[in-house]
């Protein structure tokens, strides 16, 4: 029994992502079971309802601001882990993942904002190095299917072939389900950010934006590509600008076990020939033009106020339990030799499945040795690596399947 109170907290429980993650953890665990756990956020009044909600009438409820540093610290002292997902984290971040660097307490979060994960990994890093707190981003679909389903392909190719691979193309072959609020919430508030700061928006498009050093020109996500191989074109993948980022500073966590002339794309299949072609090039005109509407001032209001999901809103069970998602990664070695593997979810990519994966891998940090895995700032590979993938793969409805 470890000193803390409560092996992991779900902070923001009242929001639409923290309430199905503790939906997850009550089904799994129960409320009194083999894992000590409680509901976190700023409105007691909104957690009871939720408390009620989900019919566990003992569960314990921590309040904290997102800005009452004294509370957030009091927090961080009670929990060996803390989930948050109380985004965006560029607004809303910086007072739990520092009360938490500084407690020595082990975080976990959805973050897709790397400008935000550039600047707390520069602020925090050698706190949470001291401290022994293990800081892990992007525990939702952006990035565990991609950032696990490379080093599992990686793994893979270590067993068959004794080197890694050198390239590696990851493509949705199929998504069934939308993007949370939070994340539309996300994307806004980076634009805004990228709008005050220019450095933003190189930050934004430099892969190794996260790694500690750049190494290899990596190939170019933004055009439409005929992968003739995979018998289909692939055009830009709306989360890549995140995920690419993840992978690569994994392999420098690691110490470079993908090697240091490793490239990785990740894209979206569009499906095969004249029709496939023409599906490509109508989606990378269409980021295109997101992209530079974003980038207008007036655009951005109208979105806000009508268009893009607010946060905590969300689509309703039926459409949670019928999404999916499926991405298929192609590696080649130094020398030729190919592997396919892929990793499926069972779930709604922003929603159902997010919610359990950023469960499952704070109980995977909460058992993962800090012998294994010291203080830093980590990403999900890097930290976990096949406990993570193990775990997922037992309880929350992912597979990671060799395919060749």
């Amino acid at each position: 029994m470890s000193a803390q109170e409560f092996d992991v907290i779900v902070y923001g429980a009242s929001g639409f992502t923290g309430k199905l993650v503790a939906e997850h953890l009550l089904q799994t665990y129960g409320a009194e079971g083999e894992v000590r756990w409680a509901i976190a956020g700023r409105d007691e009044e909104k957690l009871k309802a939720v408390r009620t909600e989900l019919k566990a009438y003992s569960l314990p409820i921590v309040v904290a601001g997102a800005s009452d540093s004294g509370a957030l610290d009091a927090m961080a002292h009670r929990a060996r882990v803390i989930i948050t997902t109380v985004g965006p984290y560029q607004r809303y971040g910086e007072g739990l993942l520092a009360a938490c660097a500084k407690a020595g307490t082990d975080y976990v979060d959805l973050c897709g904002e790397p400008n935000w994960m550039a600047t707390m990994i520069e602020k925090y890093e050698k706190a949470a190095k001291e401290s022994g707190a293990r800081i892990v981003f992007s525990c939702g679909f952006d990035s565990i299917p991609f950032d696990c389903g490379v080093w599992f392909a990686q793994r893979e190719a270590q067993a068959r072939f004794g080197q890694p691979l050198r390239d590696v193309r990851g493509r949705v072959r199929k998504m069934e389900g939308t993007f949370s609020g939070g994340t539309a919430a996300s994307l806004l508030a980076t634009v805004e950010a990228a709008q005050k700061d220019e450095r933003v928006a190189a930050l934004m498009s430099d892969p190794f934006a996260l790694a500690p050093t750049r190494l290899r020109a990596q190939p170019d996500s933004e055009t439409p590509t005929e992968d003739d191989d995979l018998g289909s074109w692939s055009a830009p993948f709306v989360m890549a600008a995140i995920n690419t980022k993840n992978v690569h500073r994994t392999n420098a966590l690691a110490n470079y076990p993908y090697g240091r002339d490793f490239t990785y794309s990740e894209m979206m299949f569009t499906g095969p020939g004249a029709e496939g072609r023409k599906r490509a090039n109508a989606a990378a005109g269409q980021a295109r033009l997101q992209r530079a509407l974003l980038n207008f001032g007036p655009t951005r209001a109208l979105l806000t106020q009508f268009a893009l999901p607010k946060p905590g809103q969300g689509p309703d069970k039926q459409a949670r339990e019928t999404g999916m998602y499926d991405v298929l990664f192609a590696g080649v070695t130094n020398d030729g030799r190919t592997l396919r593997a892929a990793v499926s979810g069972n779930k709604d990519p922003g929603y159902g499945s997010t919610s359990k994966m950023l469960a499952e891998a704070a109980l995977t940090l909460n058992d993962t040795s800090r012998q294994q895995t010291p203080g830093g700032i980590w990403t999900p590979a890097a930290a976990m690596g096949d406990a993570l993938i193990a775990r997922l793969q037992e309880k929350a409805g992912l597979k990671f399947v060799l395919e060749n």
